[in-house]
C-alpha cells in the first residue's frame, strides 16, 4: 500500500484546500531523542512520539489567521436575533390567522396585562402594598394563560422526526399548570384567611375594593369568552377541550376570588365580625371544588392512565376473551393509555402456539380493540 503525504495550500485566498500527493522515502526521515525507540506504527508512517508536525503548538506567539471575506465572523448574534424575532412573528401570525377561541385569549390576555401594569404603577405610586401584591398574582396569571396560548398555536404544528406523536399533548400540559397554579391559589386563600382570623383584622381598604370589581368585570368578559366550557365536569371530546376549559376554569376562579373580596367588604361596612375570613374560606373552598376535576383529568393524562372513557371491566373482558383463543398460548404485555382525549393508543404482545397462523389472531385483536374505542392499536406476536 502507498504512503501519502498531506499538504495543505492556500485556494485563491477562501481558505484551504487539503490535497494528498505519494510521499517518499525521505519525507519521513526523522531523527529519535537518545534512548527512544521506534513505535511499530509509526515506521510505516514515518510518525514517532517526538514528531510534533500532527501536535498542537503551544507557542504563544502563534495567532490563528481569519480571513476577511469569511461570512461566518460576526453573524452569530444576528442569526439568534433573526431566530427571536421569527419566532415572535411567527406568534403573531397564528394570532392573526387563528380560530375564534386563539384571538378571544389574546385580547383577555391583553386586557388582563394592561389592567395589572396599571395597578403595578398605582400601587408604586401610593405605596399601597396590596395593589402591588395583587398585580404581580394578576401578572403570574396572564404568564399561565399566555402558556395556554403558545400550546394553542404550536398544537396546529404536524408530526415531525422529534415529535412523532405531535404537538397535541401541549394543550393538556397548559391545562395541568392552570389547574396546579389555581390550587396553589386555593391553598393561599385558606392560609390568608387563617391569618386574618389569628391576627383579628377587619380593615375596610376601599382600594382594594376598586381593584377587585375592576377585575371582576375584567375576568367576566373572559368567561363570556368561554362560556361554552363554563361547566365543572366536562366530557373531553380533544385536547382543545381540556385546554379551553381550563381557561375558563382560570378566569372563573379570579372572578369568584373578586367577588370573595367584594362580599367581604360590604359585610365588613355593616359591621359584620369576621367576614373576610367568611368569604376568603367560602371562595378558597368553591376554588377547590371547581378545579380538583381538571387537576384530576389533566395528571391521568400525563401520566398515561387507561382511557377515561372506558370501564376498566372492558378491557379485562377483551383480555378474557383474546386469551381465551385456542391460538394463543399467552399475553405477556397489555398496555393502553390516552395520549390526548380523544385518541386512545395500546400495545399487546401475545405468545401464539407453535404452527399456528397468527395472521387471524392479529385481525381478530385489532377489530375487537377498535371497537373498543383503541385507534392506535400495536400488536406483536411470538412463537412458542
Amino acid at each position: 500500500m502507498a504512503d501519502f503525504a498531506v499538504s495543505s495550500e492556500p485556494n485563491g485566498g477562501t481558505g484551504s484546500s487539503f490535497t494528498a500527493a505519494p510521499a517518499t522515502q525521505d519525507s519521513f526521515k526523522h531523527r529519535l531523542p537518545d534512548g527512544e525507540t521506534q513505535r511499530p506504527w509509526s515506521g510505516r508512517y514515518g510518525i514517532d512520539s517526538g514528531d510534533r508536525r500532527f501536535s498542537f503548538s503551544r507557542n504563544q506567539s502563534f495567532k490563528p489567521q481569519l480571513l476577511r471575506n469569511d461570512s461566518c465572523i460576526g453573524t452569530g448574534n444576528s442569526v439568534r436575533n433573526r431566530s427571536v424575532l421569527y419566532q415572535m412573528a411567527s406568534v403573531l401570525l397564528a394570532v392573526r390567522s387563528g380560530n375564534r377561541q386563539v384571538r378571544r385569549l389574546a385580547l383577555l390576555i391583553s386586557l388582563n396585562v394592561a389592567y395589572s401594569t396599571v395597578e403595578l404603577m398605582i400601587g408604586l405610586l401610593t405605596g399601597r402594598v396590596g395593589l402591588v401584591s395583587d398585580s404581580f398574582h394578576l401578572t403570574f396569571g396572564c404568564g399561565l394563560l399566555t402558556f395556554s396560548l403558545f400550546a394553542m398555536t404550536a398544537a396546529q404544528k404536524k408530526p415531525d422526526g422529534i415529535y412523532t406523536y405531535g404537538y397535541k399533548r401541549l394543550e393538556v400540559l397548559a391545562a395541568f399548570t392552570n389547574a396546579l397554579f389555581l390550587l396553589f391559589m386555593s391553598f393561599s386563600l385558606a392560609v390568608e384567611a387563617l391569618h386574618a382570623f389569628i391576627q383579628d383584622e377587619s380593615e375596610h381598604k376601599h382600594y382594594l375594593i376598586v381593584s377587585a370589581v375592576t377585575n371582576l368585570l375584567v375576568n367576566l368578559l373572559g368567561v363570556w369568552f368561554f362560556r361554552n366550557y363554563a361547566r365543572v365536569n366536562i366530557a373531553y371530546r380533544k385536547a382543545e377541550d381540556m385546554n379551553c376549559h381550563s381557561i375558563c376554569l382560570h378566569v372563573l376562579a379570579d372572578s369568584i376570588r373578586s367577588a370573595g373580596l367584594v362580599l367581604a367588604s360590604w359585610l365588613l361596612s355593616l359591621g359584620v365580625e369576621n367576614a373576610e375570613v367568611l368569604c376568603l374560606g367560602l371562595v378558597s373552598a368553591a376554588v377547590f371544588v371547581v378545579i380538583l376535576p381538571l387537576f384530576r383529568a389533566t395528571g391521568g393524562v400525563l401520566l398515561q392512565q387507561v382511557p377515561a372513557n372506558v370501564p376498566t371491566s372492558a378491557f379485562n373482558k377483551c383480555l378474557r376473551q383474546v386469551t381465551a383463543l385456542e391460538e394463543v398460548s399467552e399475553v405477556t404485555r397489555s398496555r393502553f393509555w390516552e395520549l390526548v382525549p380523544g385518541r386512545a393508543v395500546g400495545s399487546l404482545s401475545i405468545l401464539v402456539k407453535g404452527g399456528e397462523n397468527g395472521h387471524s389472531v392479529l385481525h381478530y385483536v385489532h377489530e375487537l380493540y377498535h371497537d373498543l374505542g383503541i385507534q392506535d392499536l400495536t400488536v406483536q406476536t411470538d412463537h412458542v
